[in-house]
């Protein structure tokens, strides 16, 4: 997610099942239009004071995290209280009423949250994740990753990714090196948004190249 300190123009970002717990990165994404944190290790509500300055910022998914608790009411009334400008909070609209209400219920967030430990390039969070107990098929999980994944290809122009070529990079575990891969493929995509014509020419080219090598391997070794 540090990449995204590089991307001030990005619109539209997913990282859901990812590991991640700051959100501190993303607070350079003036652009930054839809954001999908689900199903990541987001243990405090406090991490939301890095959003609140993103002006074009109107839409959120992040059930699925520790920091939603186990109250539904008061964590949606915190987050739409810290963030008003919302349209839409975990795949649900947000109403007017909703908005007013967050000004009674929610809890404002005036700091940052304190930071936590790294460890051998995994985030990991002092208070245990709610996701860990949720427990969710293969099939469910492949759905939501696709759907936002193909998302991000729609907005490069791009074919969208079949659900039989997608599970090769599904993040079905929790394995540090497949979420590794993951971010890697993530940043990718967010990365491309960032280039001209030319650009994409060369990467055009490069994966080509890289192609009639893989492919040419695979014909040997079959």
């Amino acid at each position: 997610i540090s990449i995204c300190r590089d991307l001030p123009n990005i619109e539209v970002i997913t990282f859901s099942m990812n590991g991640i717990s700051d959100l501190e990165p993303l607070n350079q994404c003036q652009n930054l239009s839809e954001l999908y944190l689900r199903k990541n290790n987001i243990a405090s509500l406090n991490e939301l004071f890095y959003l609140k300055n993103l002006p074009r910022l109107r839409v959120l998914w992040l059930s699925e995290n520790p920091c939603c608790g186990s109250d539904p009411h008061r964590y949606r009334m915190t987050v739409l209280r810290n963030l008003p400008s919302l349209q839409k909070l975990d795949n649900q609209a947000v109403t007017e009423e909703e908005l007013s209400q967050a000004l009674v219920d929610g809890e404002e967030i005036v700091a940052p949250p304190a930071r936590r430990n790294i460890e051998n390039g995994c985030l990991k969070s002092t208070e245990s994740s709610a996701a860990e107990s949720t427990t969710e098929t293969e099939s469910e999980l492949l759905k939501f990753s696709l759907e936002e994944t193909n998302k991000i290809r729609e907005e490069l122009g791009m074919k969208p990714v079949p659900r039989d070529k997608f599970s090769s990079f599904s993040p079905r575990d929790a394995d540090c090196n497949r979420k590794k891969r993951n971010n890697v493929l993530n940043a990718i995509l967010l990365l491309m948004k960032e280039l001209d014509t030319e650009g994409l020419e060369i990467v055009q080219q490069t994966v080509g190249r890289r192609l009639q090598v893989l492919r040419k391997k695979e014909l040997q070794e079959e």
